[in-house]
């Protein structure tokens, strides 16, 4: 166990949450363990919009396993709610359980209800414990949270590029710049996603499915979108896709970026992948549309004046006009290497 018990708690309900992956949107991915001296007897998560929140499903586990939540603690990664929405509020089935104590990852973001569900427990005499594992907690939700706030999507752009920042030949050939176990990441990226946008260029050179293909009976396939202004491409997409799970929209600049985002907030879209190529990322970086960066890196080098850039786009005269990331993370994708960080 770890140093810490409440991290070693926290951090269960965090896999328990992460089961929830790409299949809660709009409603965050929440996970909760209720503990008995020390020991699990209970756990739960919450599987899709509109069914049981992870509390209620953690307590019900306990049921199921014979045991009595009374007096017991509980962990949960996300501030319980506590108003009526497709569910009951959770506080009240946590207070009819007898639980003594509720230790919280992260508050609820949303103004509306940010520490409220906190404050009903404290006056009920339940005690309460904020921000275990909250970086965490915080980061797994970070679409929502974003949406939650703003209205808007968390974007992020996703480029596979050789060591010199090239995604494809002169001649357009991609297939391909990474591995399987980048490709792998990618399918991860797309659960998560509620739509994935390319570049009218890449559509044309790819005609790519942009779908989630592991697992192949994937529930909940992301919209695909096409950034263009080429009128002949838009009246080819009911051929090319014949699903007609594909829109196409014109972003010339940072004012239509931003009615795009707000247009996909309002559809309850929370998650946008931005999957390239370099005119769209430039025009994405451009309009300061994104919110984190993917680079998955080969070790390769392609060479050539004519090979097409990462991002495209116009040429800045000063280094001091690059964009700057925080929050740099890297890890090893097989052979590629995945640098990733947020503005």
């Amino acid at each position: 166990m770890a140093e810490d018990p409440r991290v070693f708690f926290m951090d269960l309900a965090l896999d328990e949450a992460r089961r929830g992956w790409g299949l809660t949107n709009p409603n965050p991915m929440v996970g909760a363990v209720v503990v008995r001296d020390g020991k699990v007897i209970g756990k739960g998560f919450h599987r899709g919009a509109g069914l049981p929140h992870a509390e209620i499903e953690a307590l019900a586990d306990v049921r199921r396993n014979g045991a009595d939540a009374r007096g017991a603690e509980l962990y949960v990664t996300l501030e319980p709610c506590s108003t009526t929405g497709r569910t009951g509020p959770c506080t009240e089935a946590i207070l009819a359980s007898g639980i003594a104590k509720v230790f919280v990852g992260v508050v609820d973001p949303n103004p509306r209800h940010a520490g409220r569900g906190i404050g009903i427990l404290r006056e009920r005499g339940v005690e309460v414990e904020t921000g275990i594992a909250e970086r965490e907690c915080a980061k797994l939700n970070r679409s929502f949270f974003k949406w939650i706030v703003t209205g808007r999507p968390f974007v992020t752009l996703k480029l596979a590029t050789t060591l010199d920042g090239r995604i494809a030949t002169a001649s357009g050939d991609s297939k391909w710049v990474t591995g399987e176990a980048a490709r792998s990441r990618v399918q991860m990226l797309r659960k998560l996603a509620d739509a994935v946008m390319v570049g009218g260029e890449t559509l044309r050179r790819d005609a790519p499915r942009l779908t989630v293909r592991e697992p192949e009976d994937w529930p909940r396939q992301p919209l695909r979108i096409v950034a263009t202004r080429d009128a002949e491409l838009v009246s080819q997409l009911p051929e090319l896709y014949p699903d007609g799970r594909i829109e196409a929209v014109n972003l010339p600049d940072a004012a239509a970026w931003d009615g795009f985002l707000l247009g996909l907030g309002k559809r309850e879209m929370i998650d946008l992948l931005i999957e390239g190529g370099g005119g769209v990322a430039a025009s994405a970086l451009a309009a300061h549309a994104v919110d984190r960066v993917e680079f998955h890196v080969a070790p390769k080098i392609l060479g050539g004046k004519e090979s097409r850039p990462a991002v495209a786009g116009a040429s800045p005269e000063l280094m001091a006009q690059a964009l700057k990331l925080r929050g740099v993370e890297v890890a090893r994708l097989g052979d590629d290497v995945m640098i990733s960080g947020e503005f």
